[in-house]
């Protein structure tokens, strides 16, 4: 097309250069889940002509819903259980690879979500607000977990208290100490870490112990820490602090009922064990 003058139109075509880099800033400013959408080519026509839709993985991702709606997650391995999880934080993207790696990376579903946003980050494909996510899936099972044993008796809900613990503090890469205040009735008056430390030691005041319990008006504690190595067997320290609270407690009508160490697979008591 030309003007009056003859001279060229360049109206479609600065059009289309202007459309263009408005187009890459959309890609640029979006997060790591529009990392994985493809790029258009540019063209120098005023109307690009859009790539064909990688669709391989629709199909597939139809099947596996359907799986899980008709025989629930026993039909599905873990991968696929965090395939289908993936579906949803990153939509345009075959996230089989990505389940895979995940579990390759840390050993277990547990272990995935129990890792740090840092170190979900090192798995190629998950970004920030991915890691974020799988993070938030994993403090709602937590609270979930947690809302077994409120308000119930912790001494006769004692597997879900181990299940609660070892989802809490498992995967922590460092040490924690926690204790479950009881009231009279053994019911749950309040869950809180009072001590973070290093990979194998977290100090512990027996004397802020007891003084804790008193202010929230507690007769009956459950001593909690984790193993970071994995391994649950009490250290000699930990038996001897563990004797020490018992001793400072029991003259304020303070029971300590147990001391319970979560490793990665498994956990010990030191009631359970005869060494408290």
């Amino acid at each position: 097309m030309t003007g009056s003058r003859g001279r060229p139109d360049k109206s479609s075509s600065a059009s289309a250069e202007d459309a263009a880099p408005l187009a890459d800033d959309l890609f640029d400013e979006a997060d790591e889940r529009g990392h994985f959408f493809e790029r258009p080519a540019r063209t120098s026509s005023a109307k690009a002509v859009p790539p064909p839709e990688d669709k391989h993985y629709h199909g597939h991702r139809d099947r596996l819903r359907t799986r899980f709606r008709d025989a629930g997650d026993t039909a599905l391995a873990d991968y696929e259980i965090l395939e289908l999880l993936l579906f949803r934080l990153i939509p345009r993207r075959d996230t089989k690879p990505v389940a895979k790696a995940l579990l390759d990376r840390f050993g277990t579903l547990s272990s995935v979500f129990g890792a740090t946003p840092e170190l979900l980050q090192e798995v190629k494909g998950i970004g920030e607000a991915v890691a974020l996510d799988l993070k938030l899936i994993s403090a709602v099972a937590q609270r979930t977990l947690k809302s077994e044993i409120r308000n119930k008796t912790v001494l006769a809900s004692w597997s879900s208290v181990i299940q609660y613990c070892h989802a809490a503090m498992a995967h922590e890469p460092r040490e924690q100490f926690r204790i479950l205040f009881l009231d009279k009735r053994n019911t749950l008056i309040a869950d809180e870490v009072q001590g973070r430390g290093t990979v194998d030691h977290t100090p512990v005041y027996p004397r802020e112990v007891v003084r804790r319990a008193l202010e929230l008006s507690s007769t009956a504690i459950i001593l909690v820490h984790n193993h970071p190595s994995g391994d649950p067997t009490p250290s000699r320290a930990d038996i001897d602090m563990t004797k020490t609270i018992v001793e400072t407690a029991r003259p304020l009508g303070i029971t300590v009922h147990d001391h319970i160490i979560i490793g990665k697979d498994g956990h010990a008591s030191l009631k359970g064990l005869r060494l408290m």
